[in-house]
């Protein structure tokens, strides 16, 4: 977003925080449940997808979006649980400041706050440096306009959750999912919240495999992509 906008932090129906911006009427999360929708977009329907399907060390994923941290933070705890080798991407042009980001209640909701510390580094690490979280978890954010990826045959997954195309439709075209198309290697997995029809039709004009899979809270359906 360009010019400044008025923010507020509000709290989702599942009990943990977003940011809004009233003026657009947007949300970074769903307001149905931030935390609700991060497990069911990108973990289940994409990170635990992915690894049920084969193993990678590492797994290398892109988050088109990085915003407020949740969906690195949960796929950090995640990659924990499974003792499973992360290289992540974040892509963000418009940065969240690290004192509203450090206002987000991850660590409480999910009752990890001995966490905490952990959320907060993904915030103070510099912008274009990897950087080890843990030993199994390299975190590298980039302050890039997502039209300037181009990233070729890179990553096993991507998270994409832009901010919706009603707000950005620019986001959401063909152009952009070519280069998400290029960015991914062979069988790599694309998931997002979104499930319009325009959406669907750009992913599948630049050879994309999509299904529509039932949505998270709030929303009928979603879409996963796979690059055949």
């Amino acid at each position: 977003m360009q010019k400044k906008v008025k923010r507020e932090i509000i709290t989702t129906a599942d009990g943990s925080t977003t940011i809004h911006l009233p003026e657009l009427n947007e949300h970074y999360h769903s307001k149905h449940g931030a935390i609700n929708e991060a497990l069911h977009v990108f973990i289940e329907s994409g990170f635990r997808h992915v690894l049920n399907k084969r193993k990678f060390n590492p797994l290398c994923i892109l988050e088109i979006g990085f915003g407020t941290g949740l969906n690195a933070f949960i796929t950090f705890l995640e990659a924990k649980k499974r003792v499973q080798n992360i290289e992540y991407i974040g892509v963000e042009a418009y940065p969240v400041a690290f004192e509203e980001a450090i206002l987000m209640n991850y660590p409480e909701k999910l009752g990890i706050s001995g966490n905490k510390p952990v959320f907060e580094r993904m915030h103070q690490t510099l912008w274009e440096n990897p950087e080890a979280i843990s030993q199994d978890f390299l975190l590298t954010k980039r302050k890039q306009f997502f039209s300037d990826i181009n990233d070729e045959n890179c990553f096993d997954l991507i998270y994409f959750d832009a901010f919706g195309a009603r707000v950005q439709p620019d986001l959401w075209t063909a152009e952009i999912f070519l280069k998400m198309h290029s960015a991914l290697k062979l069988k790599g997995v694309l998931v997002t919240y979104s499930a319009k029809g325009s959406v669907r039709r750009a992913m599948q004009e630049v050879g994309f495999e999509v299904e529509r899979l039932p949505g998270p809270p709030g929303k009928r359906e979603m879409l996963r992509a796979t690059k055949v």
